[in-house]
């Protein structure tokens, strides 16, 4: 007689049968012999019926912590559907065991969907991270290094792919990282230019403050959201009075940025219209405008 989590297993392959929660939850953290039985029936199951138990399952782990399907989400790496595939990489976006990096390249390296050599750019960055934060060994950093420089510089790979791959790059102290970002800012397409925009924030160099200054006043809205976004990540007071201006931008999304932005700098001019924007008539404004300044607060708390 099967146990009651083979019976679960089973029930995945049935479409006439509703994915409930509860049920979904049991199979967290499988024991290897369970996690074989799964293996064997997931090879049954329709792709369709692939896509939502994984989506659920990625949807189940985010909203409860305790709930853990990672060799589940491993084993979708090597799934046959892209869409499964894309989904396990998001379903594994809070585990850092290097074991990862080798099928994450290979995945952004040989991977036949664009989709997925996409979110398996962007899952490096989490290993870039890490390494920024000393918390991961050379030889994972220089692999993690090389496979998105290498994805950068490949003219074959999708425009999407390469901004990915240049966006999880960007906190690496490189000259090659360096000059990536310059040549996408310098590129005609404009989905590169915004990516590398995002780039310069995420480098945390200063260097770059000049340019984000001058595209804060872009005609282009997306850049100067993206502009906003980076000043922020820099942290630099000098581009408090542009960000200020930003405010009464008629993009709601680029208000919210700037305030966001202002929020992460700081000082004596940032605050002042921080706790104007408390008396706005939007009440989004209000709310990013409290959760800014409540960021100040905690930022000028003594340790």
């Amino acid at each position: 007689m099967p146990s009651p989590i083979e019976g679960t297993i089973a029930d995945l392959g049935n479409s006439s049968k509703p994915l409930s929660s509860s049920k979904l939850a049991k199979l967290s953290n499988l024991n290897p012999e369970e996690l074989g039985f799964l293996e064997r029936v997931w090879a049954t199951i329709e792709p369709k019926r692939r896509r939502q138990v994984v989506s659920r399952l990625v949807e189940l782990a985010e909203n409860d912590f305790e709930l853990n399907f990672d060799s589940i989400f491993k084993n979708c790496l090597g799934d046959q559907d892209a869409e499964v595939r894309s989904k396990a990489i998001e379903g594994l976006w809070e585990n850092e065991e290097p074991s990862l990096i080798n099928p994450l390249i290979n995945l952004l390296g040989q991977d036949s969907s664009e989709k997925v050599q996409a979110a398996a750019a962007t899952a490096l960055g989490k290993f870039i991270m890490l390494a920024e934060h000393k918390k991961l060994r050379s030889c994972h950093v220089s692999k993690v290094c090389q496979a998105l420089l290498t994805a950068i510089g490949d003219k074959s790979k999708p425009i999407a792919v390469k901004r990915r791959a240049l966006e999880a790059a960007s906190p690496i102290s490189l000259p090659q990282v360096e000059r990536a970002i310059t040549e996408a800012y310098q590129s005609h397409n404009a989905k590169l230019r915004v990516s590398s925009i995002y780039a310069m924030g995420k480098s945390c160099n200063p260097s770059w403050l000049p340019i984000l200054l001058k595209e804060l006043g872009s005609a282009d809205t997306e850049i100067r959201y993206e502009a906003a976004g980076a000043c922020g990540e820099l942290g630099e007071e000098e581009a408090a009075p542009r960000l200020i201006k930003l405010v009464d931008d008629l993009d709601i999304e680029l208000q919210l940025a700037a305030i966001r932005a202002l929020g992460k700098i700081g000082g004596t001019e940032a605050k002042n219209c921080l706790e104007q924007c408390l008396d706005d008539s939007s009440e989004a404004i209000q709310q990013a405008a409290e959760q800014a300044l409540h960021k100040l607060e905690v930022g000028e708390e003594p340790f």
